[in-house]
């Protein structure tokens, strides 16, 4: 599940960027790069993008309220060894 939340930001961060692209400068990477807007491969990044915000919504209702990094884990070690 973290590995899933880590993959779930990074496509995150990635639509933001193409979008802040899109407003700010009228150009989209995901269509440069997949040469078109409605083919394929666009269509896919796109809705890879919307189910990695989708699981960033539903991973902490999932989770008890809480996203997991895996930090928590780490926080707890070093608890038990001082």
């Amino acid at each position: 599940m973290i590995i899933a939340n880590y993959i779930a930001y990074v496509l995150t961060i990635i639509g933001c960027l193409n979008w802040g692209l899109v407003g700010i400068f009228d150009f989209n990477l995901v269509s440069w790069i997949c040469m078109g807007y409605r083919n394929g491969w666009a269509i896919a990044i796109y809705v890879l993008i919307m189910l990695a915000a989708i699981w960033l919504i539903i991973s902490p209702i999932i989770s008890r309220g809480m996203l997991d990094l895996g930090c928590q884990y780490k926080k707890e070690q070093e608890k038990n060894s001082k």
